[in-house]
């Protein structure tokens, strides 16, 4: 990946430029998304899994963080091929307000934080995933911050999405950012 590939998506603004919109709608792109703002931090000690009132959720604020971020992909013709999400209510409701296609739970990308899953098998599980898919896709993950950082390395803020693409290694790495402020 070049250094001018990297630098050319950095927090831009609500709308993408053509030139932007073209790498992050490019064949094997991978889009790993911070959930929109739900402000705090993990999940009260009463947490399950089904039960959105026992999570932490989106706020006013990032729903309509998600909304914005929708508009701008779908501005810019970023057409996902699929939308994967965690189970986290947080993260369902981001990849449905994005409204970019049809919403696809995968458990591997429900957060491991606190000791909630295991780091490990879940980001193997993801790869995985990502590797039987055709060559052309180019799909969204809708998931947490541990999780982008434990596939990619990077840390995202709520809502950022993070462009990847594949090494020669077959890793992810980071070669562009996409984020619209709350």
């Amino acid at each position: 990946m070049t250094w001018i590939l990297r630098l050319l998506i950095v927090c831009l603004p609500s709308v993408l430029a053509a030139q932007e919109a073209k790498l992050l709608d490019r064949d094997g792109a991978v889009l790993l998304m911070r959930h929109a703002l739900a402000p705090g931090t993990g999940d009260p000690g009463d947490f399950q899994l089904g039960d959105c009132s026992t999570q932490r959720n989106l706020s006013d604020e990032g729903r309509d963080q998600a909304r914005r971020i929708g508009a701008a992909l779908r501005a810019a013709d970023v057409r996902p091929t699929h939308v994967f999400t965690s189970e986290w209510c947080r993260s369902r409701e981001t990849a449905e307000l994005l409204d970019l296609g049809e919403v696809i739970p995968l458990p591997a990308l429900n957060s491991h934080f606190a000791g909630r899953g295991d780091k490990a098998a879940q980001t193997r599980a993801v790869m995985d995933t990502l590797a039987n898919l055709p060559d052309d896709a180019r799909p969204i993950l809708v998931t947490h911050q541990v999780n982008i950082t434990a596939l990619s390395g990077t840390f995202a803020r709520s809502g950022e999405i993070v462009m990847t693409v594949s090494d020669e290694n077959g890793q992810l790495i980071e070669a562009g950012r996409f984020m619209i402020e709350p």
